[in-house]
């Protein structure tokens, strides 16, 4: 495996000067260090610990981006080469049954996993350019226990699409329809 930052357990801003910020948050920030990797540099010790132990027990599943290296503040990951679900539901306005399937996907690997969140934000859902999931941003995967995707909810909400995800979710699994349709 690369190394990318000779073997540095730490790195700092001046290591990533090279590099494109292609985003960044309250928690940190990413860097596109090659066509299909990313790094993500964290400001916290603990965010970084509980993003990297997710992602470590993740890499048994399709949805979860691939892991190449990691030190003390850093991850380097596979970069998906797609858009978001918030992106694609604002574009296209609407979610179908196919889509119903993948996310529903998602939600049961979370599950099988291990992960006691059950849920992410439809931003944190990137659809590569295969049509598959990949999810990002995993820091809350065992310190939060959220058996009802509300993230989820709450994003479709905003683009009008909750119902429409229900009613596909009653024909795919009445059970779990049962189960959300009062959190909606």
């Amino acid at each position: 495996m690369e190394n990318l930052f000779n073997g540095n357990l730490k790195i700092t801003k001046k290591d990533l000067a090279a590099f494109e910020m292609i985003g960044d948050g309250k928690d940190g920030e990413i860097y596109k260090v090659a066509d299909d990797k990313v790094v993500k540099y964290f400001f916290k010790e603990e965010t970084h610990q509980r993003e990297l132990e997710a992602m470590q027990i993740g890499q048994t599943s399709s949805i979860m981006p691939r892991l190449y290296e990691f030190g003390d503040n850093y991850i380097v990951m596979e970069f998906v080469k797609g858009i978001s679900l918030a992106r694609h539901m604002k574009r296209q306005g609407h979610i179908d049954e196919d889509m119903t399937k993948k996310i529903l996907f998602v939600l049961d690997e979370f599950k099988r996993l291990g992960f006691t969140r059950w849920d992410t934000e439809v931003r944190h859902m990137l659809m590569n350019e295969e049509g598959e999931f990949k999810v990002i941003d995993h820091k809350r995967a065992f310190t939060s226990d959220s058996p009802v995707p509300t993230k989820l909810f709450k994003g479709m909400k905003k683009f009008g699409l909750t119902g429409e995800f229900l009613e596909h979710v009653k024909n795919l699994n009445p059970k779990l329809h049962d189960a959300w349709k009062k959190h909606k």
